[in-house]
Formats: C-alpha cells, structure tokens, sequence
C-alpha cells in the first residue's frame, strides 16, 4: 500500500476505540488552576505575580529562564493565591503559581492580523516565543529554540508529526480532524521561518478519513505532501519518523533532526503557532484525552492549562470502579502519578485511568537472552546488556552501549518475557552517566 515505516519497533493494542469518536469538547473553566513553573524542557520560567494580584487570562505571569526557556501566561481571570511547589505529571514536586477563578473569564487584548504571512521571520518568531510554546507531543522542547538553528544550517524540511503511536490517545485525531485548516496554517509558517522547501505531515494508518481529508486540502500545494505511515510504534518518535518519511538518519551520538536537515514539530504546536502568530494569542489551552475502559464518558477535551487532573475525570463523570492507577500521557512513555491533585501542562497529551487488575505488576525474573528486546529496539541498541551495566553500577560501559541513545519508548519492557523493568533501569543509567559527565 506504500506505507513507509522504520526497522524495529513493536505493536500494542492501540485502545483507541474509547475516545476516538468522541468529538473535542471544550470544558467548563474549573474553580482554580495550578501553572507549573516547569513545563518543557530547559530552565524554569521565574515568576513576575505575588501572592495576592489580580490576573487576566492571557498574561504573562512568569518570565522565561534563558533561551532555552518559554514563559508562562494565566489561563484564566482571577487572583493569584499561592506560589509553592505542586505535583507536576512527571510525579515530581515543581514550583508552580496557583490562581483561583473570578468566574469572568476577562482576556487581555488580542489582535487579529490578516496579513500575518507577511511579517518577517524575526517578528514571527518573536510571537512564537513570547506565546509560551512548547512541543505538545510530550517532549516540551521550546519552539523558538528548534526554529533557531545554527548560522548556515539549512533546512529544507519541515515535518508535522501526526502519528499519535501511543495507545488511547485520541487527541492529535481529533484535532487533525477538526482543525485541520489551521494545522496546514501553521505549517505554513514554520516552512517560512526555516525557508523550508518542503512540508511533510506524516499520519499513521489507523487514521484513514484524516489522510485523506490532509490529501483533498493540499491537491494544489506544491510544497506539502501527506505521508501515510505503518501501523507500529513508536512510529510518533522523531528520528524514527524522519527515517519513515525521508530515509534520512539521524546519528547517535547526540544527533539532532538539524543535522539531516529537517525540524519536527507536532500538530498540536502548529495550531499554537498559527493563533499565535495571527492572533497574539498565547498557548493557554490544549485538547487532552481522557479515557480509560473504566473511565464513565471517555472524551477529548480542549482545556485550559493548569486544570487539575481530578477536575478533568469529573467532566468525565469519574469512573465505574476504583481507580488502580492513573498516567499522565500515553501507557508507554507516559508517567505514573500519585495523585490526581496534579494540573495538566502544555505537554498533557492524555490522562489514563485503569483498574485494580490492569494495574497488576508482574515480577521480575532472570533475563533469559531471548534477545527479543534486541530484536525490536528502534535505536538498534541491547536494552538488557544496558541495564545489567547500570544494576552493576558500570556507567561507562552503560554509556559506551549507548544509554544515552535511548528513547525510552519502552518496547524493550513491553516485549521482555521476564517482565525486566528495562526502561527504569535504563532511565537510572541515564542520569547517574549525565552527573557522571558533568
């Protein structure tokens, strides 16, 4: 059929039955939202409210860190309540400004610019960055900071992923579905940015009706095709899908999608981009999927960023039966959290519920060198010969086997017979080689 794929990887049930209908409903605003200080990857935005002021939806209430930083805006109207360290959905505890809600939703003033093509560059980038936005696919890498490649980088390709590999998520889906006008927009525009001569949107297969809804909008454009994609994950992850969309590799080693000439950028952030750059609006809401076999009314729901997790399963109508464990993102590389106490982010992509027995954890048993983790690795590495390393401490011989080369899609964990917790060790291994290379 022409699909394009990448060597290795794995298929899991996709789960996506839950959701994958349900159209985007934009939720009741809650009573009080938490914005995290740290939402990306890079240094913390620094807080520029005190307890006690009053904010507008829309305002900047924290400053970027650095370059490698984005800052942050108020979602809603309302009173800034707390500034202290909150649950994050990466399971830590992150600084973060708690604002409670007015009811009156006022917005600082936006502008609609018709003519926004027609800004340079710079100015374009200059409402990217000053919007807050991140990748939106999970990483959080600052958009500005990947439209700024190195003096005499070129690149000539800009990929918008649309893959959505991870199982129960529905949101990229929908929004392909819904939005997708705006989605080419904003490709549009960061084709501009970079002077990119080709856009590729590259969508998997088990999204039939969004390809060819993507092929009938760009039957006159020139620039941009539409991808078909296997069905296999992490078919989502981006050296994997530049590889399936251009047969381009990227290195190891610390190899960037830069260095074969290309950028990737998911749906959701090009839709930011596109409001941004028209509207001046900043990224202060996301669609997120919540679902799960016991979730009562699965859904895909555009929220404002900071909504507490608990608030988003009650416009759910909670759940059918006790809650065994709860992830924030997708069951393979998403994070289990301790409570639901915890506001979602720019990153949010989804919040799974399941039960007591999908909870089940299995127990780990003698590696059996059956080399299936081998076998199906996408960075072509031996993800048991890696985590023996680091349960012996070797971090040199953990990094020689490329430790740091993981992309922690977790394929190895799912494939492994002996139930290893590989990507945990791996993950440990990652840390103890980067504080040993400080």
């Amino acid at each position: 059929m022409g699909l394009k794929t990448f060597p290795g990887g794995i298929h899991p049930h996709d789960s996506k039955v839950f959701s994958k209908d349900k159209k985007i409903e934009e939720m009741p605003l809650p009573n009080k939202i938490v914005i995290p200080l740290s939402q990306h990857i890079g240094a913390p935005a620094k807080p520029i409210v005190k307890t006690g002021d009053a904010v507008l939806a829309g305002q900047k209430i924290a400053s970027a860190g650095g370059f490698v930083s984005i800052p942050m805006h108020s979602s809603i109207s309302g009173k800034v309540t707390k500034i202290d360290n909150f649950p994050h959905p990466t399971g830590a505890l992150v600084q973060g400004i708690e604002i409670t809600n007015d009811g009156e939703d006022k917005w600082i003033e936006l502008s609609d610019n018709e003519n926004y093509m027609e800004l340079s560059e710079t100015e374009i980038k200059d409402r990217i960055s000053s919007a807050g936005i991140c990748g939106m696919g999970g990483a959080g890498f600052p958009t500005h900071v990947k439209l700024s490649p190195p003096e005499g980088k070129i690149i000539d390709t800009v990929i918008l992923n649309g893959v959505e590999c991870e199982p129960y998520l529905t949101a990229d889906y929908r929004l392909m579905l819904e939005k997708a006008d705006d989605i080419i927009k904003g490709l549009k525009i960061l084709m501009k940015i970079l002077n990119a001569a080709n856009g590729i949107i590259g969508i998997e297969a088990n999204k039939p009706d969004v390809i060819k809804n993507f092929k009938v909008l760009l039957k006159k454009e020139k620039k941009i095709k539409v991808i078909g994609l296997q069905l296999k994950y992490p078919q989502g992850a981006e050296k994997q899908l530049i590889y399936a969309a251009t047969k381009r590799s990227v290195p190891n080693k610390g190899g960037l999608p830069m260095d074969v000439n290309v950028v990737v950028q998911n749906v959701g952030t090009a839709v930011a981009v596109f409001e941004a750059v028209r509207y001046s609006k900043p990224l202060v809401d996301r669609v997120i999927t919540v679902s799960g076999k016991i979730v009562k009314k699965p859904k895909n729901i555009k929220a404002r960023i900071g909504t507490l997790f608990s608030d988003l399963l009650q416009f759910c109508d909670g759940t059918s039966e006790e809650i065994g464990k709860v992830i924030s993102g997708g069951p393979m590389m998403g994070f289990a959290i301790p409570t639901l106490e915890t506001p979602m982010t720019k990153g949010s992509s989804g919040l799974l519920i399941f039960n007591k027995k999908e909870a089940h954890k299995e127990v780990e048993s003698v590696c059996l060198r059956c080399g299936r983790c081998v076998d199906i690795c996408p960075m072509n590495l031996v993800p048991s010969l890696i985590a023996h390393h680091v349960r012996n401490d070797d971090w040199d011989s953990a990094e020689k086997f490329g430790v740091m080369d993981c992309i922690k899609c977790g394929s190895c964990s799912y494939v492994c017979p002996s139930h290893i917790k590989l990507i945990q060790w791996i993950d440990i291994g990652k840390i103890k080689v980067s504080e040993k290379n400080k």
